[in-house]
């Protein structure tokens, strides 16, 4: 399987929705995948001539809580097993269908089941995922770690098969992926035991320093060669305050100096022309802290350009390549 049919399997994308906000101290990010819909993020796609399936949004009333004994530190453990049970067992049946899952959020504790699902398919068709993590924060602590014990700062570190959560999918199939296959990007407020654990896994960070001094650029293609090296899969973890809080107000843990508008849509246009993107998250987007919509309209553009909205045409290595050439 080459990258190409990454891109091929692209024209079908499946959306759903994760309206999950227990896992952060600020509410509402329940209402953001209703807040993405409004905004129109299916028939961009559609205008794009992509085939979009909406999933609707998932519900855990149903899933009943495991007998495992909840870490000391994990608020709101219970809620967000459910919510990682789900995600996982549903995104790896929407992965089967060969359509790319586009996971719409809710705050980041969703990327514990979206990551494990898609990592859990990859690995089946033999190839290995890696996750840019469009962050302001790491989200590498663990129940041991954490300051504030809210879950939604322990997701990359699950992801990665940290210790301390390890009962939270209970009997499922977990599918960790290596740390060395985690590439923070945009980071500039990671927590001091956080940052020694992510030292000794030597997880790779781009913060914004170094974003001043080389550019989005150069910067994102040292991520695209690193996955096109192994013939890997790219998952996209979309967090709205990667964004600077002047183009994206509507989030819950705003941390200035974050990325701009324009910087945003060149990563967004440059993992476009990879063709190795295999799924997304949207997540943090909290409608009742936005401004008339304003964050919910940005995130939707971003994910426009990452699936190949553009101003002029020109050729690109995923769009360059006639069908059976």
């Amino acid at each position: 399987m080459t990258d190409r049919t990454i891109t091929d399997r692209a024209r079908r994308i499946a959306l759903l929705g994760a309206p999950i906000d227990m896992g952060a101290s600020q509410r509402g990010t329940l209402m953001g995948p209703a807040a993405l819909r409004t905004a129109g993020l299916a028939t961009l796609l559609e205008s794009l001539d992509f085939e979009v399936v909406d999933y609707g949004d998932l519900s855990v009333a149903e899933i009943r809580d495991l007998a495992d004994r909840p870490p000391a530190k994990a608020n709101h453990y219970r809620e967000i097993q459910r919510w990682t049970r789900v995600l996982s067992r549903r995104g790896y049946e929407i992965a089967q269908t060969g359509a790319l899952p586009i996971f719409l959020g809710g705050d980041h504790t969703l990327s514990m089941g979206s990551v494990n699902a898609m990592a859990r398919h990859w690995r089946e068709h033999g190839r290995d995922l890696f996750v840019l993590w469009l962050d302001a924060h790491a989200d590498y602590n663990t129940p041991e770690t954490t300051i504030t014990a809210n879950m939604h700062g322990m997701s990359a570190a699950f992801l990665c098969g940290e210790a301390g959560l390890d009962g939270l999918l209970g009997d499922d199939a977990r599918a960790s992926i290596d740390p060395g296959r985690l590439d923070l990007f945009g980071a500039r407020s990671i927590d001091k035991l956080e940052k020694e654990l992510m030292r000794a896994r030597r997880i790779r960070v781009v913060d914004m320093r170094q974003i001043d001094e080389f550019g989005v650029a150069v910067l994102i293609r040292r991520v695209i060669e690193r996955v096109k090296a192994d013939n890997g899969v790219l998952h996209v973890s979309f967090d709205v305050d990667f964004l600077d809080p002047c183009v994206a107000p509507g989030v819950g843990t705003t941390v200035p100096g974050g990325a701009t508008y324009r910087e945003a849509h060149l990563i967004m246009e440059l993992l476009h022309d990879s063709g190795v993107v295999g799924s997304v998250d949207i997540v943090e987007l909290n409608p009742f802290l936005d401004e008339r919509g304003r964050t919910a309209r940005t995130a939707v553009e971003l994910i426009g350009s990452l699936f190949g909205q553009q101003i002029t045409d020109r050729p690109t290595p995923s769009n360059a390549i006639a069908p059976g050439e």
